[in-house]
């Protein structure tokens, strides 16, 4: 009836082989016809095999959703490293810029030594007696005692009553009507 056709044979294509990957892939056929919306029945699938199918699809898509989520985080996360890396760069650098304000202010050779060292002249100048000048006369004084303030007692000795140490405190008093 001609409706036998022969063919030749291809290297490397056999019906065998040909039959064996649709029958192992066939689970992955049902599923991909199944989302796609095909009935169980017109795809020959008993119901056991359509529920698995589907959960297998569900298992699928909830894995897709859990890659899609790690590789956000996994940006969030690079994201977030970068930004304490530059923040922590950042503080380093203010950091040590206040290091250096601060050695310049209180550090050995700096600003409040200097500022104090010059308070401290005028103050020492201020408290200290002036000393009078080379040529200005002694008052009955012998040149190797060295001059003390009047309101200093000699320690060696002290006045004995306070009569004795009320007639120091008038001639202390004397001796600055003189200088005056």
């Amino acid at each position: 009836s001609g409706m036998f056709v022969p063919t030749q044979r291809t290297e490397g294509i056999s019906t065998s082989d040909i039959i064996t990957r649709i029958v192992r892939d066939y689970d992955v056929y049902a599923r991909r016809n199944l989302q796609r919306g095909y009935t169980a029945k017109e795809l020959n699938v008993s119901f056991i095999n359509e529920k698995k199918y589907r959960f297998q699809n569900q298992v699928d898509k909830m894995k897709e959703k859990v890659k899609n989520v790690e590789e956000k985080s996994k940006e969030f996360v690079y994201k977030v490293e970068e930004k304490s890396h530059d923040l922590i760069q950042k503080w380093e650098e203010k950091s040590r810029e206040f290091i250096g304000n601060f050695l310049e202010l209180f550090g050995p050779d700096g600003a409040w030594k200097q500022m104090f060292q010059e308070r401290s002249g005028r103050m020492l100048q201020a408290f200290s007696p002036r000393q009078s000048p080379n040529s200005s006369p002694t008052r009955g004084r012998s040149p190797s005692r060295s001059p003390s303030p009047p309101w200093v007692f000699n320690k060696a000795s002290p006045p004995s009553s306070p009569k004795a140490a009320s007639a120091s405190l008038s001639s202390m008093s004397e001796g600055d009507e003189d200088e005056k």
